[in-house]
């Protein structure tokens, strides 16, 4: 544990309760992408595992049965509880996510694992966790769609996204402390690879979003053709 996981920890919790107040006190889901978070649970599902077979830490387990959990109430709060429900805009959120996401990085993740690993070392544990990794890169593709179709994004939203990609930001420095203070830290390069293109993705939406809070006015994404 350090300063920037611990920031990047509670960045990623506070994005998810920022989120979950938007829907409560707004009572709707517009401009909020349902499949960004289907795809999260995916992730926590795939990754988290281990809490059935290793014990690292009372936080640890903790944070990871709250990520679950939480990622786990949006998505049913969005596609099944009423009123939210009815204001959820399917049509909006029509980034294909299974196609052109799920199943491509599943693909990837068995590829690449049986090269690492061969037939003889196969674990599909460290399969799934691979497969994890890959399709975080991409999580936030469907919510980032959503916001550009949207244009004007309201301020919960915002928030909930910027606090998001400042999650993955953090982990970076996380990664660079790390490896400059433990001795024996082992290096994933595909965690950060996987990672410095996840925050890369957010960069845009940053740059308005900054923009906007220091002129004090609505936080609008341009068209493409105004870029």
């Amino acid at each position: 544990m350090n300063i920037f996981r611990f920031c990047g920890d509670m960045s990623h919790l506070f994005s998810i309760i920022v989120l979950l107040l938007r829907l409560r006190v707004a009572k709707n889901a517009q401009g909020i992408s349902v499949k960004t978070h289907e795809l999260y649970l995916l992730v926590f599902l795939t990754r988290y595992l281990d809490l059935f077979t290793t014990f690292y830490s009372a936080y640890n387990s903790v944070m990871k049965l709250v990520y679950i959990a939480a990622t786990a109430s949006i998505v049913y709060t969005i596609k099944f509880q009423e009123p939210i429900k009815s204001t959820y805009e399917k049509g909006q959120d029509s980034f294909l996510h299974w196609q052109f996401a799920a199943i491509p990085c599943a693909v990837l993740a068995f590829i690449t694992h049986l090269i690492g690993s061969g037939i003889a070392d196969f674990n599909f544990m460290e399969l799934l966790w691979t497969f994890s990794i890959y399709l975080e890169c991409l999580t936030i593709m469907p919510q980032l769609v959503v916001l550009q179709r949207y244009r004007e994004v309201e301020n919960l939203t915002g928030n909930y996204v910027f606090f998001m990609g400042a999650y993955r930001a953090l982990y970076i420095l996380n990664w660079i402390y790390r490896a400059n203070t433990e001795k024996n830290y082992r290096h994933h390069w595909v965690v950060y690879i996987c990672g410095t293109i996840q925050t890369l993705l957010y960069a845009d939406f940053f740059y308005y979003y900054l923009k906007s809070k220091a002129k004090g006015g609505k936080f609008s994404l341009p068209t493409s053709a105004s870029k």
